[in-house]
């Protein structure tokens, strides 16, 4: 069964990431380079913990996650725009010095709490863009991403901190980003413009 779960997941990586990539081709979602970026490397830092703690088939969802991450960032970098503050590249800064920090831990617990702190923390320029102008997000993509963690999660041979604590946090993190959209897109939708 954890294998048809993670095929399953696999799967969804595929429905998820493919409406996101065409949308980012029409112009219609504009994803935040420094998010994709940072996701892409620390989803390669993430799927190499888990294949070390033997985590199983669980671990491809991981790896297919990273190769449409990987697409995204080289279509943003080549149609997106490019709305980029300083505290997006303060972000950035951290993000890699956690990442660094990886590097040197050598143990599997702290490693796996500073990949997904970084991971988690890549998703802040995303939020702040998203939360002003949500509609340049494909909601689709967060909300079944929800789904496919649940299936990560239940697709794990081994449950350890290294192998869970990344799929976990991001089932809570799409949770609330996908609300955060729809919230925003009808506050925004309801807002009258006054007339000066």
């Amino acid at each position: 069964m954890k294998d048809v779960a993670a095929a399953v997941a696999i799967a969804l990586v595929f429905i998820n990431y493919l409406p996101y990539v065409r949308n980012v081709i029409r112009g219609k979602t504009h994803p935040h380079i420094y998010s994709w970026f940072l996701w892409t490397l620390i989803t390669t830092i993430v799927f190499a913990l888990q294949v070390s703690d033997r985590a199983g088939p669980g671990a491809f969802v991981t790896l297919a996650a990273g190769m449409f991450s990987l697409t995204v960032l080289v279509l943003g970098f080549r149609l997106g725009k490019k709305n980029i503050t300083r505290s997006d590249t303060g972000i950035l800064i951290i993000t890699l010095i956690a990442v660094g920090l990886w590097i040197f831990a050598k143990q599997p617990v702290i490693s796996a709490i500073l990949v997904t702190f970084a991971d988690l923390l890549a998703f802040v320029p995303t939020i702040r863009k998203s939360w002003h102008q949500p509609n340049t997000e494909t909601l689709f993509l967060y909300a079944m991403n929800t789904l496919r963690f649940v299936l990560v999660l239940y697709a794990l041979q081994n449950y350890t901190i290294p192998t869970t604590l990344n799929p976990a946090s991001w089932l809570v993190a799409n949770s609330l980003f996908s609300l955060m959209l729809i919230i925003r897109r009808r506050t925004l939708a309801g807002q009258v413009p006054t007339r000066v």
